[in-house]
């Protein structure tokens, strides 16, 4: 098993990385050449800027029983086809049950913010201490879940 982190802007990789350690578990970093990240843990992939590159590259290096961490339901849903496991930085695990009305949402949702004539000004809300616990928790959860598969 590794876990890959879909890792542009990820606010759980210490989390992660922390985490994996205990299990023992290798963590690959991507991110673009828009970002630097360093680690003392993991590998890090550092993929060519270009629209989706990451989300490719991540996915084409998945396989069965991988862990992916990203918040783009596109990766997850590709992930899951691969047999990986995916969750998002909420906690939320990905799962082929979910992932068809979470594609939908986020359809509906762009096409809602393109109706509209303002520029979109929607700002997420600030990550708290309790948004981590809960990733670590359900992050845990997963770990166990999938070693037992």
């Amino acid at each position: 098993m590794v876990i890959y982190v879909d890792a542009d802007a990820c606010p759980v990789v210490r989390i992660v990385e922390r985490v994996a350690e205990e299990y023992k578990i290798k963590v690959c970093l991507l991110c673009d050449t828009n970002h630097v990240l360093q680690s003392d843990y993991s590998d890090i992939k550092i993929i060519g800027a270009g629209a989706d590159a990451v989300d490719f590259a991540l996915v084409n290096l998945c396989s069965p029983g991988d862990i992916v961490v990203t918040q783009d339901y596109g990766v997850a849903a590709m992930a899951l086809g691969k047999d990986a496991y995916a969750i998002h930085q909420s906690g939320r695990w990905y799962t082929n049950d979910n992932i068809n009305q979470l594609l939908m949402e986020r359809h509906l949702a762009k096409a809602a913010r393109r109706a509209k004539s303002k520029d979109h000004l929607y700002r997420p809300r600030k990550r708290t201490q309790e948004d981590d616990q809960h990733f670590e928790e359900s992050f845990r959860k997963l770990i166990t879940f999938a070693g037992e598969m």
